[in-house]
């Protein structure tokens, strides 16, 4: 069990004080009136997961979306290492990710960062040590983070992931052990909503 209040995080993205926290479990995912906005965790998220990466069936979202310019930097919330990171290719995907993972007292944690821009996976290799604030990453365009208005899609695991990928939403009857496995990404964030 990983007693999340004893340790101290850094933000994973700087956010200004006024922000929108949006409700996309209408479907609407039209652009946010405000230059940042965040995307709630355990949120269902109906029509808005259409390519065929989601089967039809897979729109429970187990992350933080935060939405914000281009280039955006991101930064790592603790001390730790890279584990995986690539590109992830199909529509509506992360495009280019990036996974650290942490030890939160002695519990091993993986974060990941999806939806990049190309640069924040060149020259990154496993095992590369980052540091908490350290900026790791940057948010991506449409042309290369799967296809999606700018935002970071932050998510955490405490399952070790095979590759440079975690299912980001998973199909509603999934929701138990998924929020199991991908805590709350608020427990290091803090309260964004």
């Amino acid at each position: 069990m990983v007693d999340w209040p004893a340790h101290d995080y850094h933000p994973v993205v700087h956010l200004p004080d006024e922000y929108e926290v949006r409700d996309f479990t209408s479907g609407d995912d039209s652009p946010s009136k405000y230059e940042y906005d965040i995307g709630r965790y355990d949120e269902l998220r109906p029509g808005m997961y259409s390519t065929d990466l989601f089967e039809g069936s897979r729109f429970l979202h187990v992350g933080i979306d935060i939405g914000a310019p281009v280039g955006t930097p991101c930064m790592a919330f603790a001390d730790g290492e890279i584990s995986h990171f690539g590109y992830n290719p199909a529509d509506g995907d992360y495009g280019n990710v990036v996974i650290t993972k942490h030890l939160i007292g002695d519990v091993p944690l993986w974060a990941l960062y999806g939806h990049l821009d190309a640069a924040s996976i060149a020259g990154k290799r496993a095992g590369q040590p980052v540091s908490a604030g350290e900026v790791i990453c940057w948010m991506g365009d449409k042309h290369e983070n799967g296809g999606w208005e700018p935002h970071l899609h932050f998510q955490l695991s405490l399952v070790e992931p095979e590759t440079h990928d975690l299912p980001g939403v998973v199909a509603p009857e999934d929701r138990q052990q998924a929020l199991l496995d991908y805590p709350d990404p608020r427990l290091v964030l803090g309260p964004l909503y």
